[in-house]
């Protein structure tokens, strides 16, 4: 996963710097993180990465508009919530899905839906 770049959306403090942490400790960059809705969409538009990990519930509502813009951009992601799948909209319901409270073990292997393909040729 080293060499990854992923976008972190919590709006918990020190859940985010855990996750940050582990994140970087992977080799893996971190854009963010970030803890509003507005900052989110905004990044999620116009910055190039290679998934996102998504709390469900940040400030400024849910994270469902950036969700969205992911599947559209093909990027992958990880919702991250206290909830069910059966309470997601209907699109997201498929989607790799943490459940709070989660272990860092949980989280690391969650991650694995991030990992780049072997590249093909010399």
């Amino acid at each position: 996963m080293s060499g990854l770049r992923l976008l972190l959306v919590e709006d918990e403090a020190i859940i985010a710097l855990l996750l940050e942490r582990i994140l970087k400790g992977l080799g893996i960059s971190v854009l963010g993180p970030i803890g509003q809705l507005t900052e989110a969409l905004d990044i999620a538009r116009s910055q190039q990465f290679d998934g996102a990990i998504l709390d469900v519930s940040v400030r400024g509502g849910q994270i469902y508009p950036v969700a969205d813009l992911l599947l559209e951009r093909g990027i992958p992601f990880v919702l991250t919530t206290g909830h069910s799948a059966e309470q997601l909209p209907a699109n997201l319901r498929t989607q790799r899905l943490l459940r709070k409270p989660y272990s860092t073990e949980q989280f690391t292997a969650a991650l694995e839906c991030f990992e780049r393909p072997p590249r093909a040729g010399p």
